[in-house]
Order: structure tokens, then C-alpha cells, then sequence
């Protein structure tokens, strides 16, 4: 069944939140927006935002987001509840997405996303909300939002919701290198619920904790689910790329990496198109095959350039940490120049240092550090005057930034070119100046490492106070479940007592019932029965008809003919109050039968429109108020000359409904239809149709045959060919008044 989704954009006026200017001159803002349902607004958490240049969001528990963007730029709305939509950027102003839930969401699905909008849910977001927000620069305080959320869970937690906590500790803790605690609470997430992205970020975890073979234990399955979004696939891919990189497999590694960069170029996701890439050139440098490495490299490179400025420096370092690896020296410097070109001209902001950037999983990117390694590269060549320039540059940059590493590594390396240049006095002076700073080192290494001692202890007591909130959940579930089987073992203990009473008392009662019923007449007991089994097989009667109406509804869903499938469920409401206002009834007025009946004919009359004309006629003679007839006895019977009969025409046909009376106790219903007939109808089934009955011909068959025996054949009804070569059909039903 397709999925009917039906996106409306509206825009709504907004302020320009922030400005950065890309390589390519575009204004760099950041949009906001909503992800709702079209029926009720309902807010959709959890989809996945993207831009074609690789920026990412999520709606939070009101299914708003903010995503920096340039106008241009293509979003891109993924969630496993309804097909992935894209769109293009025209101007700064708000996005929002309505969504129509498509045919195959559950009822289920929509109850829970209704009753998760406002309320526990959105604070609980909220809470994991800030906790993200405070992750980068106050872990105490992001811990603390974190055990906000999981403190009111209660003994009724949603395991939801707890899953949702522990995973985002996790994440907070791998941001902070503790990786051993990031899998524990990972673990202790998929305990109490199983995600497809909590198990890649345990699987990210192990990799960078360095256990590949558990990584690639833990990703493997991932495979298999078909829900995954196509960014969280790509990010599987290269996960398992790195970890049999791990496990030294390269040649299953490029493979991974490969499907992975297919799947991202498929979906414009411009980052993981570049690191995919440059991971591909890292596999083959492994295996020294430098023509298949220099062309990923140069792939990377030549994407990176089209992102953000940061993104090509980074990349353009490690192209020229690869030349280096190859003593393509020349190639090397001339790349870091142009890198630190481009580092002098990046905007200054508060996150970044003075003089460089850091990026995910890489060393800072600085000026001192890429001077450093220049000369280091002039050095490699024995250009030594070349190289002293950059060294002493790279010393100044790292004292203004107070980069001690790099200011000692650099000097140490300038009093090494002085002395081999022969120059021992300034080769003496480079010396004291690298024991100087080798002492500011130590002593700041001492504070590090205090500072680091000191931050364990507050990540143990913090973890401490999670793990303890956590046992006293369990605990407090444990004490309620407790006191729910209790309360379930007296409630069936009393049920059983009350069952043996009412079990005595209805003995004593059936004793003397069938003392009385003995006298009864088997004519009475037939008559009991008859009408149980009318009474059953009415009640059949009534889904088999709404079913063959769904069928009508589902057709225009199909086409997204929306007019028409309103104006057709809204007259369907109409037929079905009806019928089940008659459903209990062992006759009906002839009167409302025939109102029935003009309905459903005119219902699907509007889906074969082009297939059928019809005509009901009642004669003028007919007392229809006096006569009485089960309700949707003739629905069946027109139902199969529409869809057995009409349906399979080339031209259109016609269906005639007459009702006249012959005498005064005495009525004739005649329904015919020109149809392809009986026969050439059922030579067209398929073998499997051939082998199943028609329930609905078949209870109304019964359905007579107990009227009759009950009310002495009140209802008649005969089927015959209407012309001679057995096309049409003739139902005639003769219905006598009591």
C-alpha cells in the first residue's frame, strides 16, 4: 500500500539567528521549524533533520528543531513513520511540516504519539534537551539534568523514556573520552530498551575504547533492520568499516566504507561523502597502494573544499600528513601553506581558539602546530634556513597561545638546526629557552594531572549517584510488582471462592430449570435455536458488508482521490448508522431496506461510475410500510451484480432494482443487471478464489432457510440468466406479509 503522505509547508516570519560565511559567499542561518501531524498538530519527536551540505537536527519532544542552513540548501526529513521528504531552502523563514499519518500507521502508534506530546514526555525531552546543551562545557551540570530525568521515573517508569537517559549519558561520557562508562550505560539502555541507535553508539563506543571484535559483534545485526535512516546507515557502515580496519581485515573494511560513501552519495550527506572517502585513502595507504590512496585523498580534498572552511583545512592536513608518510616533501609544504592561509582568514568565535579549531576524533588543527610541521618538512630536505623561520614563528604563535607542547617541540627543534648549521651560541640559547619551557610543561602536566584526578572522582561520584538512582528505581519496581501479584493472588483467591458459590447456587438454580424445561416442546427448542442462529449469522452479516465497503474507501486512498473518498465515507457513516440501528432486528420496514439499499447503490455507483448506470423503481401500487423483510437481505445479491457481473463490462451496463406487488399479501423484489453473467463470471476466478465460498451468499442462504422454517415461507428467492447466451442476471425475491 503507497504511503499517503501530504506535506504543506508554511512560512512564518523569523529573525536571522546567526551569520558565517561559506567558501562559496552564502549567508550561513539558522532555521527554525516544527515536524507535526496534519489531522491534530501532533508533534513528531525523534526525525531526523540533514541538509545536503551536512548539517544535522532532530525534533525534540515538541517536534521543533533549528538547523543552520543556507538558503539553497536541501533539507531533508527522515523518520522510519513516513517517507523520507526533502526541500529546498528560498528564503529565511520558519519550515514547518505537516504530516498525514499514512494508511499503514497503527492506532496504536498515533494513541501513544498523542499521549506522549505534552506532559511527562516533553519535560523528560526537555531535560535530555539541556543536558546536550550543557555537554560540551559543564559535564557536573549535564550529569545533573540527567539524573533529573531519571529520578521521577518511579516504580512505573517509562522504560522509554530510562532507555532515552542512559543513552544520552552515554553519549555526554564518550564526548569525555570515558568510554568504559559510555558502554555501561549504553548497555544499561538497550537493558531496558532496544534501539537501532543506541546499539551503534555502543558499537561507536567499543571502537574507540578499542574493542573491534565486540564492535563488530554489536553492529553486524544492524544490518538486517530495515528501519534504519539512511544517514544512521551510512554512519553503520563506516563504523564497521573502522572496526575491521581494527581487527586489521582492510580488504572487509574498504568494503564497508564503500557501501557506506554509495548510500551517502545517494543521499547528498556531504560530510560522511568526504570522510568516507578519506577512510578509503587511509585503508590503501595501509596496504602502501599509493595510487589508489592519493585518488580518495584527492576526492576528500576536492569535497571538502566545497563545505565549511574548517572541514578543507582538516582535510587538506591529513593529504599532507600522507605526502609526508611518502617524503613527497615539496607536495607537503605546499599544502600546509595554503592551509595556513586559509586558518588566517577563518572568523574569529569564541568556541575556537585563537589560532585554529578542533574537530571530532582529530588533534587541534593550530598555526604553530602547521608551521611546526613545515619546518619539519624544510628540515627532512636539509633546507635548514628555510626551516628556521617557521620554527621560530611556530614558537612565538605557541607562547601567544600558550601551547607548551608545541613551544617545546618547536625549540627543541630549532636548537637541533642550530647546532647542526654549525651556530652553537643560538643552538645554546634555543636549549636553556626548550629546559624552560620542558619545566612550565612538567609543572603544568602535575596540574593536569591533579585536575584529572579530581575529575574522576566527580565522574565516579556522579555515576554513583545515576546508578544509585537507578537501583532505587528497580527496587521501588520491584516492591510494586510485588504488591501487584499479591494484590492479583487475593483477587483470584476471592474470584475462586465466588466462583464456587455462584457455581452451587447456579446448580441448584439449573436443577430446578430443567425440572421445568423438561415439559417444554421440541417445537419451542427448535424455535430457541432458529434464532441463535439467525442472531449468528447476522452478526457475520454485518462485517462481511463493512469489509466489501472498506475495500470501496481503500480503492480512492489508493488513487489519493481525497474529494472523493470524504464525500464517500461520509455517506458510508450514513449507511452504517443505519444498519447497525437495524443490526439487532429480525425485520425491517421495506421502506428503510429500500433507503439502504439506494444508498449503497449511489456509494458504489461513485466508484464505477463509468462502469454502470442504475434505475430503482417501486410501483406506485406498493404499500412499502406494510410489508416487512430482513435487514441487508438484497445488499448481497446486488453486491454480485455490481462487482461479478457489471464490473468486467467493456461498455457500460445497467442495474434495475424493481419492487412490485402482485397481490395484497404478495411482493416481488426483481433485481437484474446486463452483466458478462454467471458462467464467463466465474471462469474468470483465480484457482483460489474458486476454492473459497462466499460467506456473504452463503449466510444469506442460511438466513432464509431458518426464516422460512421459522415464519413458514415468508421469502422466496430465485437466480436466473436474463437472456439466452447466460449474460445478465435475474434475482427475484417474493416476499409474503404476515
Amino acid at each position: 500500500m503507497i504511503k499517503n503522505i501530504y506535506i504543506f509547508f508554511l512560512f512564518l516570519m523569523m529573525s536571522f539567528m546567526g551569520f558565517s560565511q561559506t567558501n562559496t559567499g552564502q549567508s550561513v542561518i539558522e532555521i527554525e521549524g516544527s515536524v507535526r501531524g496534519k489531522e491534530n498538530y501532533t508533534p513528531i519527536s525523534g526525525v531526523q533533520i540533514s541538509t545536503d551540505k551536512g548539517n544535522h537536527a532532530t525534533t525534540n519532544g515538541l517536534g521543533e528543531f533549528k538547523i543552520k542552513a543556507a538558503i539553497g540548501d536541501m533539507l531533508i526529513f527522515e523518520s522510519p513513520e513516513f517517507e523520507t521528504v526533502r526541500y529546498r531552502i528560498r528564503s529565511n523563514e520558519d519550515v514547518d511540516v505537516l504530516v498525514e499519518d499514512y494508511e499503514g500507521a497503527t492506532a496504536e502508534k498515533k494513541e501513544k504519539r498523542n499521549r506522549t506530546s505534552y506532559g511527562a514526555a516533553a519535560d523528560h525531552k526537555q531535560l535530555l534537551d539541556s543536558a546536550n546543551f550543557y555537554k560540551r562545557t559543564d559535564l557536573e551540570k549535564s550529569i545533573d539534568f540527567i539524573a533529573r530525568s531519571i529520578a521521577p521515573l518511579g516504580s512505573q517508569g517509562n522504560k522509554q523514556e530510562l532507555s532515552a537517559s542512559l543513552s544520552t549519558l552515554g553519549e555526554i561520557y564518550m564526548f569525555h573520552k570515558q568510554y568504559d562508562l559510555a558502554i555501561a550505560n549504553f548497555k544499561d539502555a538497550l537493558a531496558a530498551r532496544e534501539t537501532s541507535k543506541t546499539k551503534l553508539l555502543l558499537g561507536k563506543a567499543y571502537i574507540l575504547n578499542g574493542e573491534y571484535e565486540n564492535a563488530e559483534s554489536t553492529l553486524t545485526p544492524l544490518l538486517d533492520v530495515k528501519s534504519v535512516v539512511p544517514y544512521q546507515r551510512v554512519e553503520l557502515y563506516e563504523a564497521l568499516g573502522d572496526s575491521y580496519k581494527g581487527l586489521s581485515n582492510l580488504k572487509k573494511a574498504q568494503e564497508f566504507y564503500r557501501e557506506g560513501l554509495q548510500i551517502a552519495e545517494k543521499n547528498q550527506i556531504s560530510p560522511k561523502v568526504i570522510d568516507l572517502n578519506s577512510k578509503m585513502a587511509d585503508a590503501f595507504a595501509s596496504q602502501d597502494r599509493t595510487i589508489e590512496a592519493e585518488g580518495f585523498y584527492r576526492n576528500s580534498l576536492n569535497l571538502s573544499k566545497k563545505v565549511a572552511p574548517e572541514r578543507s583545512i582538516q582535510e587538506s592536513e591529513k593529504v599532507a600528513d600522507f605526502y609526508n608518510q611518502k617524503s613527497r616533501y615539496e607536495d607537503e609544504i605546499q599544502l600546509r601553506k595554503k592551509s595556513l592561509n586559509e586558518l588566517e582568514q577563518l572568523p574569529q568565535q569564541p568556541a575556537m581558539a585563537s589560532s585554529g579549531f578542533v574537530m571530532p576524533n582529530s588533534d587541534t588543527i593550530t598555526s604553530q602546530r602547521i608551521n611546526y610541521k613545515i619546518a619539519n618538512a624544510y628540515i627532512a630536505q636539509d633546507k635548514l634556513d628555510e626551516a628556521i623561520p617557521y620554527l621560530e614563528r611556530s614558537i612565538v604563535e605557541a607562547d601567544e597561545d600558550d601551547d607548551l607542547v608545541v613551544q617545546k617541540d618547536a625549540t627543541r627543534k630549532l636548537s637541533e638546526v642550530y647546532k647542526y648549521k654549525g651556530d652553537f651560541t643560538r643552538a645554546l640559547e634555543s636549549y636553556q629557552d626548550y629546559v624552560a619551557v620542558v619545566d612550565s610543561l612538567y609543572i603544568r602536566k602535575e596540574q593536569e594531572i591533579s585536575r584529572a584526578a579530581r575529575f574522576n572522582r566527580e565522574i565516579a561520584n556522579t555515576q554513583n549517584r545515576i546508578s544509585s538512582l537507578e537501583q532505587e528505581r528497580e527496587l521501588s519496581q520491584s516492591k510494586y510488582s510485588l504488591a501487584v501479584t499479591e494484590q492479583q493472588l487475593y483477587e483470584e483467591t476471592s474470584k475462586r471462592q465466588k466462583w464456587i458459590i455462584y457455581s452451587l447456587a447456579f446448580g441448584i438454580l439449573l436443577m430446578a430449570l430443567t425440572a421445568f424445561l423438561y415439559y417444554r416442546s421440541n417445537r419451542q427448542q427448535k424455535l430457541a435455536n432458529n434464532l441463535l442462529a439467525l442472531k449468528s449469522l447476522r452478526t457475520q452479516m454485518n462485517p462481511h458488508f463493512i469489509f466489501n465497503a472498506l475495500n470501496s474507501v481503500n480503492n480512492y486512498i489508493a488513487k489519493s482521490d481525497e474529494r472523493s473518498a470524504n464525500r464517500f465515507l461520509s455517506e458510508f457513516s450514513v449507511l452504517m448508522r443505519s444498519v447497525l440501528e437495524n443490526s439487532e432486528e429480525d425485520f425491517i420496514p421495506l421502506s428503510k431496506e429500500l433507503e439502504l439499499l439506494e444508498l449503497y447503490v449511489k456509494l458504489e455507483h461513485s466508484r464505477f461510475l463509468d462502469k454502470f448506470d442504475y434505475e430503482i423503481e417501486v410501483d406506485k401500487k406498493v404499500d412499502v410500510e406494510a410489508f416487512q423483510i430482513p435487514p441487508m437481505l438484497l445488499q448481497p445479491y446486488i453486491e454480485n451484480a455490481i462487482w461479478h457481473g457489471l464490473r468486467y463490462r467493456e461498455d457500460k451496463g445497467f442495474l434495475k432494482i424493481l419492487v412490485q406487488q402482485h397481490t395484497n399479501d404478495l411482493l416481488e423484489i426483481i433485481i437484474e443487471d446486463n452483466g458478462i453473467g454467471r458462467r464467463k463470471s466465474a471462469e474468470l476466478k483465480t484457482s483460489n478464489q474458486k476454492k473459497q465460498k462466499s460467506k456473504g451468499m452463503g449466510n444469506i442462504k442460511k438466513r432464509i432457510h431458518i426464516l422460512n422454517d421459522m415464519y413458514k415461507n415468508k421469502v422466496e428467492v430465485s437466480i436466473t440468466d436474463l437472456n439466452e447466451d447466460q449474460t445478465g442476471t435475474r434475482v427475484s425475491l417474493k416476499l409474503k406479509k404476515d
